[in-house]
């Protein structure tokens, strides 16, 4: 039976979307700038520890540290420095049962730790997923010719060790990708066009946005999309996953699995075109964390419309250990919570509530991505 204890405990997660953890020690300042995608705590507000995220902080991660729940911020950031960096990364790591983290890497400032690093730390494995706007920059970053990134970056998709892609094309141009993919001449004059900055390159267009979406099906790498929530550089009115319709239109035939991360507050119109698009999955990691005890809320209303097998697990944790801890709390409290209204009301069966928690935690990220057995331990 689907009881919450078991999908808490039970059920070892695949990760599908998280970045790294800073492994350096955080003053109070540093913690809250990576509490949540504020930039820091308003000089006309309060601390970020006033939010959902927060609360959910201190009512969830004291305990992993020997505090008792809702400890104080201040008790709680201090037994955090006393443990050490390296001591409490792998206590929360390690509490979320995850077998299998998908680690895009393309967001890496110093400290951050590797894939590898990750798994080590929290007993699993790692692979990466390519972030395609970073790995373009880079080729014109290191002195690659705009003319020659083209097939520097087709040849390096094809050959790559990862396990997707992603493109984050909602912080650049949006979402309004094209049916068709944009023409070579046309790719060669955005390259010459872009200029580096005082950190160098940084491609904003929507031509380059499509063709490197494109190139990625073409290779057949599963292809995320961040979609709606995310700090100030994204622009959420062109963060609906809607503006994707004709893209996966075009696309669908190829059969490339195209995952749609994070959705809020687009979470219903994702579960939609999950639901008419075969090849079209989503999660909502990122969500799940940020609105703390209220996430039940959302991981409900995206089950109203998607297939059971096309929701996923994420965290999209970045930097702190608690992230991944508390998505992974909340978020398998959520799944049981709308699972077992549907078993009380006899509107579902304690196998199928298995099955479900066993799809959406696990199997299907294995099946998206080739990982290996849905059964895997």
């Amino acid at each position: 039976m689907a009881t919450l204890e078991g999908i808490a405990i039970e059920q070892r997660l695949v990760d599908h979307h998280c970045h790294g953890v800073l492994m350096r020690d955080l003053d109070r300042a540093e913690f809250e700038s990576l509490l949540n995608e504020a930039d820091r705590p308003s000089p006309l507000g309060t601390s970020l520890f006033d939010s959902m995220l927060g609360l959910a902080v201190r009512r969830w991660c004291p305990p992993l540290l020997d505090l008792e729940p809702h400890t104080d911020a201040d008790v709680y950031l201090t037994r955090r420095q006393d443990l050490g960096v390296e001591e409490i990364t792998r206590r929360f790591l390690g509490a979320t049962n995850t077998e299998c983290f998908l680690v895009d890497a393309g967001l890496a400032p110093e400290s951050i730790s590797s894939p590898v690093d990750l798994a080590e730390l929290a007993g699993g494995e790692a692979h990466e997923i390519v972030r395609l706007e970073r790995l373009a920059e880079d080729l014109l970053n290191d002195g690659v010719e705009p003319r020659a990134v083209p097939d520097r970056l087709t040849a390096t998709l094809e050959n790559t060790t990862a396990v997707g892609a992603k493109s984050i094309a909602a912080y650049r141009t949006g979402l309004d990708l094209p049916a068709a993919k944009p023409a070579r001449d046309d790719v060669d004059a955005a390259l010459f066009d872009s200029q580096p900055g005082a950190s160098g390159h940084r491609l904003v267009s929507p031509v380059l946005s499509g063709w490197l979406a494109w190139t990625a099906i073409e290779a057949g790498l599963p292809l995320q999309f961040h979609v709606g929530y995310g700090d100030s550089d994204a622009d959420l009115r062109y963060g609906d996953p809607l503006r994707l319709t004709p893209f996966l239109r075009a696309t669908e035939e190829r059969g490339v699995p195209v995952l749609l991360l994070h959705n809020y507050p687009f979470h219903r119109h994702a579960g939609y075109l999950a639901q008419v698009f075969e090849h079209v999955f989503m999660d909502v990691g990122l969500a799940t964390h940020n609105t703390g005890a209220l996430s039940a809320a959302v991981i409900r209303e995206s089950l109203e419309l998607v297939p059971f097998g096309k929701m996923l697990y994420s965290s999209d944790a970045f930097g702190l250990p608690e992230l991944y801890y508390l998505a992974a709390v909340l978020f398998r409290r959520g799944l049981a919570a709308a699972l077992q209204s549907l078993v009380s009301a006899d509107d579902a069966t304690d196998d199928d509530a298995d099955r479900i928690s066993a799809l959406v935690l696990n199997g299907n990220a294995r099946r998206v991505y080739r990982l290996g057995p849905e059964d895997a331990a």
